[in-house]
């Protein structure tokens, strides 16, 4: 549980650094899946309680998990499939009508 955190910062960091550094469209979008992935693994972290036990048994249990945050990240993970295929299919778009993938390019002949 320790390493979770840092491994999740390191998640983000990277795809951070790939949204921001990166020319290419499609290494750009991989960028924010990272960043919506960590943020799906980061709910699922903070809902983690040792040894909680789930809360639709008929047994009274000290210690209960919040069912709360893993609905959210199932929810994301919806939203991650439906924001990355939007994604490639404007990337597609764009890539039939300036023939590059190169945001610096595509601004160029734009303007």
């Amino acid at each position: 549980m320790v390493l979770v955190f840092p491994a999740i910062a390191v998640l983000i960091s990277m795809g951070i650094y790939a949204v921001l550094t990166q020319k290419n469209m499609i290494r750009i979008i991989i960028g924010i899946s990272i960043v919506e992935s960590a943020i799906i693994l980061l709910l699922g972290a903070i809902a983690y309680i040792p040894e909680g036990v789930a809360p639709i048994l008929d047994q009274p249990y000290d210690t209960v998990v919040d069912p709360l945050p893993q609905a959210l990240g199932l929810t994301a993970v919806v939203i991650n499939a439906s924001t990355t295929a939007i994604m490639l299919a404007l990337v597609i778009k764009l890539y039939n009508r300036y023939q590059t993938l190169d945001i610096h390019e595509i601004r160029k002949l734009r303007g």
